[in-house]
């Protein structure tokens, strides 16, 4: 893999800046931040009465935990503007949630949010190792979902080439690729898994293409994930982070030179990691959900925004704001079955590491009797086909499971292509406990 380590005259200043001059810059933003909500959103005003604060109460950053948390049906009760701290018409753009794990949600920006969502997207994909002139196939779905245009407007702030393809038509994914040549590509984990399939299919070696970085997200990924594509294709895996109530793409993003967890750029993001359970604020270092209070945003200002995501905060490395672990999991996803916390990407590490097996899974959850169960549906590699492989994954990655996550489930290993293929974020699990 190439040494795609930046140039560090070619970073932001306050990508390295100490910590001092940091936390003076997110402290001032931060008062900016509580009375632009309390001023001009009519939720924020009620909700700080409601607790006895005011934005005049925050003296130092740990004041902010005095404030009320935001939520994601804050969002839906106030659909679709009433969140909006401008005039709707300030408002050049208006993206929705990808509605994962309920109806969507409707966010809005004005110019100035679109000017800095640019200038973070250009700086995150600056520290995944692209650079000006370089040329980006961007596999991220376009429209309403902010993943396609969030890259987009990064990819050309950074003065780089945007091949504006979208998620779907994999073959011609696969065509693009090869013709055009492109040096980066941005797309979801699982399609990148359906793009290394179609080069297979189509004779060809992902490892002979131009790409030398793949940016991914929109979904948790394992680092057994990251080393499968890794090899596969000869090129360097990166985590991004955002999430349309915050930003979008663009919120964090792992360096290339360490590749060690997900600088947040915290001169616009202010993280906090919280015990689901009691909302209370814990140390950096233990982990817990993630909550964040936006620092410039004008349109929708979120203060203490619940995101679910289960992660922990850890000091700088190859940059002096702090990084967030890779996502474990969500707080509202997460399978308890018999009394044990299960969370898809830890089935995803099993299935990584049985051999024979492809990296594709599918989680069922069902009722057997009055008791819940789960049943993992997974598909032999083209050169592991025949009943008696089957049988021998089945066997391994049931021992693994039980091993490692501590639940008894069922294996279904079936043929190169039986698991249903994503064509954006993967549907890992399917509830069918109250159905029948």
């Amino acid at each position: 893999m190439k040494d795609l380590t930046p140039n560090p005259a070619d970073l932001d200043p306050i990508e390295i800046a100490s910590l001092d001059e940091i936390q003076a810059l997110q402290l001032k933003r931060l008062k900016w931040s509580l009375r632009h909500a309390y001023d001009n959103v009519a939720m924020y005003k009620k909700r700080f009465d409601d607790a006895g604060v005011h934005p005049d109460d925050l003296k130092s950053l740990a004041d902010l935990a005095k404030f009320p948390f935001t939520y994601k049906n804050d969002l839906r009760d106030h659909y679709p503007f009433g969140l909006f701290a401008v005039p709707r018409s300030e408002i050049i753009r208006i993206h929705a949630s990808s509605g994962t794990t309920g109806k969507a949600t409707v966010v809005g920006y004005t110019k100035g949010d679109i000017d800095i969502w640019a200038d973070l997207g250009a700086r995150s994909l600056r520290a995944s190792g692209l650079r000006k002139g370089d040329m980006v196939h961007n596999a991220y779905g376009y429209g309403l979902f902010t993943g396609g245009l969030g890259a987009h407007y990064g990819i050309e702030r950074l003065g780089a080439t945007v091949i504006p393809m979208g998620g779907g038509q994999t073959e011609k994914q696969v065509g693009l690729i090869n013709d055009f040549r492109p040096d980066g590509i941005m797309v979801t984990p699982s399609y990148m898994l359906n793009i290394l399939e179609a080069f297979h299919k189509q004779g060809l070696d992902p490892r002979e293409s131009s790409l030398s970085v793949g940016i991914f997200g929109a979904e948790p990924w394992t680092n057994a994930m990251r080393l499968e594509v890794e090899a596969a294709f000869d090129m360097h895996a990166v985590d991004i982070y955002g999430l349309s109530e915050i930003m979008g793409p663009g919120v964090a993003n792992e360096c290339v030179e360490t590749k060690d967890g997900l600088h947040i750029w915290e001169d616009h993001f202010y993280p906090e990691i919280i015990n689901p359970e009691t909302g209370e604020v814990v140390p950096d270092g233990e982990p817990g959900e993630l909550v964040f209070t936006t620092l410039t945003k004008e349109g929708l200002p979120m203060i203490r925004y619940r995101t679910r995501d289960l992660t922990r905060l850890l000091p700088g490395s190859a940059r002096s704001m702090r990084r967030m672990e890779k996502i474990t999991g969500r707080s509202d996803d997460m399978i308890i079955l018999r009394g044990v916390n299960v969370f898809p990407t830890q089935v995803e590490e099993q299935v990584m590491a049985t051999g024979g097996l492809a990296p594709y899974f599918q989680i069922e959850l069902y009722k057997s009797g009055r008791m819940d169960a789960m049943r993992v549906f997974v598909e032999v590699t083209p050169t592991a086909t025949g009943e008696a492989s089957k049988a021998a994954a089945e066997r391994m990655l049931t021992k693994r499971i039980k091993d490692m996550i501590g639940v008894s489930t069922e294996v279904i290993v079936g043929d190169p292509g039986d698991v249903p293929r994503s064509q954006g974020k993967a549907v890992r699990v399917i509830d069918s406990r109250d159905k029948g």
